[in-house]
């Protein structure tokens, strides 16, 4: 076994991708339980074996970044052994170990990139299973949104439900964002791939495009896949994302041909976002299911189907809940611990205090220290990341944008792929 794991970080990448694929699949199987449960446990113990292997060769706090991820860490630590009813929370113990797993993720890998002191050549070949890992995804992805019905992976939904213990009502126990609804029962597919989520996609893809080299041959190839995936994930948040870290490059080489780049992302996502009708694949709600859909209609009459608007249900949803988190933490500032936010209290059936946007998450967890220091470290990471490889600096701009309006940390190969590699440039 080698002193610097480099292969468990190949492993991640490529595992991270078809996690939740392989465990919907073995659920469907007839795996339940215990037995999917410690499977679903791989990806934790690689992580910590891994960190446990490169443990000595990492020099803590031989930089201010180093120091900023440590307390951090520290301030998670310290909200997760604080009594929940000092702080006015409701996490059972179950959520707030999944929370601390979920806070401490991308400190764990940034930690995991550090210790691994990588070569070029190995960065080079980590990159590649990035890229090729993308493209797999990015070709499953367009294969399954055209060629694999919906009623298929409505029979995977009990993972979700009955593993993961999150409970969906409108596409029969999948994600509501599973596909696009236009309104009036008109529904189209969303390429979701091996993640089984359009969101997560997007993020991966949007990451892999800024690691393709395009003046290899095979470049312009497969950028052209890996945004015609993007596209059909009909993520506009991910789009945007993608302008952002072009911006970033531009701004860092003071170049105008990535600004090019931006504007031609920013055009061609827009027409597509617009003409999605005319493009996707459309599909067809159950008879159960379109009743939910009417009650969900007669109970937000004011919300637009219209996919560019502002008003639209999703981008409203999303500004409300960025709102009301942040009005919670500023009235609330002391948090009310871990395991009170998001995904993590929705498992565990506790009420959640903020959810979606990453900031406003761990704001409500850790209060608004810890929301504020895992910005400052966000930002002096960026600023290291930006000043040794613009590419890999604007892809973490791109994931930090995205946190905005998603709990970007909680999708487990965004926060290990990207926090490790820019670990490894801090």
């Amino acid at each position: 076994m080698s002193r610097r794991p480099v292969w468990a970080l190949h492993v991640l990448i490529v595992g991270l991708a078809l996690h939740n694929l392989v465990m919907a699949l073995l659920w469907r199987a007839g795996v339940r339980g215990a037995a999917l449960s410690a499977l679903s446990a791989w990806k934790d113990v690689l992580l910590l074996v891994a960190l446990v292997l490169v443990v000595r060769r990492i020099r803590l706090g031989s930089t201010a970044v180093d120091w900023l991820a440590l307390a951090f860490g520290a301030l998670i630590v310290l909200y997760g052994l604080l009594p929940q009813s000092w702080l006015g929370g409701d996490a059972t113990h179950r959520g707030v170990l999944y929370a601390a797993r979920h806070d401490l993720l991308p400190v764990g890998a940034y930690f995991l990139g550090r210790g691994l002191e990588l070569t070029d050549r190995e960065r080079a070949r980590l990159c590649h299973t990035v890229l090729v890992t993308a493209a797999v995804v990015a070709a499953f992805g367009l294969v399954d949104v055209y060629a694999v019905p919906l009623s298929f992976w409505r029979h995977t939904s009990g993972w979700f439900s009955a593993q993961l213990g999150l409970t969906y009502h409108g596409l029969s126990g999948l994600p509501e964002n599973f596909v696009y609804n236009a309104g009036n029962g008109v529904v189209y597919r969303r390429l979701t791939s091996t993640f089984l989520s359009p969101l997560a996609t997007s993020y991966l893809l949007v990451v892999a495009l800024l690691f393709v080299p395009l003046r290899r041959a095979w470049g312009p190839p497969l950028v052209v896949l890996l945004f015609a995936a993007l596209l059909w994930t009909h993520t506009r948040s991910a789009l945007l994302a993608l302008v952002v870290a072009l911006l970033v490059i531009a701004l860092a080489r003071r170049s105008p041909r990535p600004l090019l780049f931006a504007l031609a992302v920013a055009l061609v996502g827009l027409a597509f976002v617009e003409s999605y009708g005319h493009v996707a694949p459309r599909t067809h709600f159950t008879a159960a299911e379109l009743r939910v859909q009417e009650r969900h209609a007669a109970s937000h009459p004011q919300a637009s189907h219209d996919a560019t608007s502002a008003n639209e249900a999703s981008t409203s949803e999303h500004l409300t809940s960025l709102r009301d988190g942040a009005r919670t933490v500023v009235h609330h500032p002391w948090g009310f611990g871990l395991g009170n936010s998001g995904v993590t209290a929705e498992r565990t059936k506790v009420a959640p205090k903020a959810g979606e946007s990453t900031y406003t998450e761990l704001g409500v967890e850790a209060g608004l220290i810890g929301g504020l220091a895992f910005v400052v470290w966000s930002l002096a990471l960026l600023r290291a990341t930006v000043r040794r490889r613009v590419w890999l600096g604007a892809a973490l701009a791109a994931v930090l944008a995205i946190g905005l309006q998603t709990d970007v940390i909680g999708v487990p190969w965004i926060a290990v792929a990207v926090w490790s590699l820019a670990g490894d440039s801090a």
